[in-house]
């Protein structure tokens, strides 16, 4: 059992919580990283801490929390309550100076500067910073490696939820040049039709759409978790794929590291949600991608290489222990594989890539993308510099890597920076080039004056 499922803190809020959102709900580059509490759209509910501590840290304006306290615990944790509308009156007389210029404020603090008690109100909810309507959005962090944990695993006892997760449709996606399904190439998807209503507890379906295959083939699926009295929809906490009763793919969203946030594009399928706004969760590892959520014998990819049938089954379950199966039948059948001619790459996931143009450099480390990338930059003349398309499509990466862009002569480089995509990416300037990070191939580059 791991250590965050021996400890049990209290609610934050002083009645049934009901949740707008859960904890590793994948959006585009980032897992959600708490659990958004209701607080019947309005604001002004009292907060509470979840247990013994001391508030660390009080922010506002940043990370876009909006005005944000932290709490660490005895335990090894720390508590984060965000989109507050007014900190408890203590609070706000320590930050009243900063508060009245107006800016940001991140402040820190000892253990003996404000101690709390499991239970003491430490502030009024609300609907400041990054959010769409008065919520708490509440997160706990291991104070440690600073990895983000689902708060349920503390709040188990707060908490009613006797519904299963339910899948909507599953996707078949051949090895380029080494598999088929259904006698394609191309990914696939398939419905499993209309989930039943009031499911309680666990639920079992049977696809009987017959399906073929032959070679290596990964899947991905469609699925939400739902809760009793409310209509939102929430991410899949474990996902189990079994072939012929042998796990091989296992998903379980408890604990992510920060800096792995931005793999949530490729452990999704980044370019279906762009196009259809729906994940589907990849049910094998591409190549580069570090998840420890995600395991998978031989990366979760099944080879169907005997003409009998497979028997596939997804398992679902949600952080109280409610389940789902979903059983379907893939036939093997022996199929040509058409040959693809090999990509070359120029960014690939496990090596360095140096790209460059007249006046661009851009430098990305490995374990910067998934499995491998070809991308083809194009240069325009601006108003300033050249303007630098690097990808003809989003393509967002899991870090931050460097560009750097000539300055012409005759200009003041303190009066330049970098623009991508209409906004100011800041920029250093050395030996003739400006310099600047950027976390998405699929923007427009350039100097512009200040």
């Amino acid at each position: 059992m791991a250590d965050n499922q021996r400890v049990s803190y209290a609610s934050p809020v002083d009645y049934q919580i009901t949740l707008a959102g859960n904890f590793g709900e994948p959006r585009p580059n980032h897992f959600h990283g708490g659990i958004d509490v209701k607080t019947d759209n309005v604001e002004g509910k009292h907060i509470y801490t979840i247990g013994d501590g001391y508030v660390s840290r009080l922010t506002v304006g940043i990370s876009g929390f909006g005005n944000a306290v932290y709490v660490t615990h005895p335990e090894g944790y720390t508590s984060i309550y965000c989109h507050l509308k007014r900190f408890a009156p203590k609070l706000e007389r320590m930050i009243d100076r900063q508060a009245a210029k107006g800016e940001p404020i991140d402040v820190r603090f000892t253990p003996l500067d404000f101690p709390v008690a499991q239970g003491q109100l430490i502030a009024l909810s609300g609907n400041t910073g990054h959010s769409t309507g008065p919520h708490l959005h509440l997160e706990i962090h291991d104070t440690k490696t600073w990895d983000m944990l689902d708060p349920l695993d503390f709040l188990t006892n707060c908490v009613i939820d006797s519904v299963p997760p339910q899948a909507h449709s599953f996707m078949a996606c051949p090895v380029a040049g080494e598999g088929v399904f259904n006698g394609g190439s191309s990914k696939q998807t398939f419905s499993f039709g209309a989930s039943p209503e009031n499911v309680r507890f666990r639920f079992s379906s049977r696809l009987d759409q017959s399906f073929t295959a032959w070679g290596k083939v990964g899947f991905a699926l469609w699925a939400d978790d739902y809760m009793q009295g409310v209509y939102n929809h929430y991410g899949i906490r474990e996902t189990i794929l079994l072939v012929d009763g042998q796990e091989v793919f296992s998903a379980n969203v408890s604990r992510i590291p920060v800096n792995s946030n931005r793999q949530v594009n490729a452990w999704g399928d980044y370019d279906h949600w762009q196009h259809h706004k729906t994940w589907y969760m990849r049910s094998y590892i591409p190549k580069g991608v570090t998840l420890p959520i995600l395991h998978g014998a031989d990366r979760g990819i099944v080879d169907f290489n005997e003409e009998r049938p497979y028997q596939m089954t997804y398992i679902l379950r949600d952080f109280m222990g409610n389940e789902s199966h979903y059983d379907f039948t893939v036939q093997g059948v022996k199929t040509p594989i058409n040959p693809i001619t090999p990509i070359p790459y120029n960014v690939t996931y496990d090596c360095l890539s140096l790209i460059s143009l007249p006046g661009m450099q851009l430098t990305i480390p490995a374990r910067m993308v998934e499995e491998g990338l070809l991308i083809q930059p194009t240069a325009e003349q601006g108003s300033i510099s050249r303007r630098y398309t690097l990808a003809q499509q989003a393509c967002p990466l899991f870090g931050w890597v460097e560009l750097s862009i000539a300055v012409p002569q005759g200009l003041d480089p303190s009066r330049l920076y970098i623009e991508g995509g209409g906004r100011n990416m800041g920029g250093t300037y050395e030996d003739g080039w400006m310099t600047t990070y950027i976390r998405d191939l699929g923007m427009t580059y350039e100097l512009k004056e200040k």
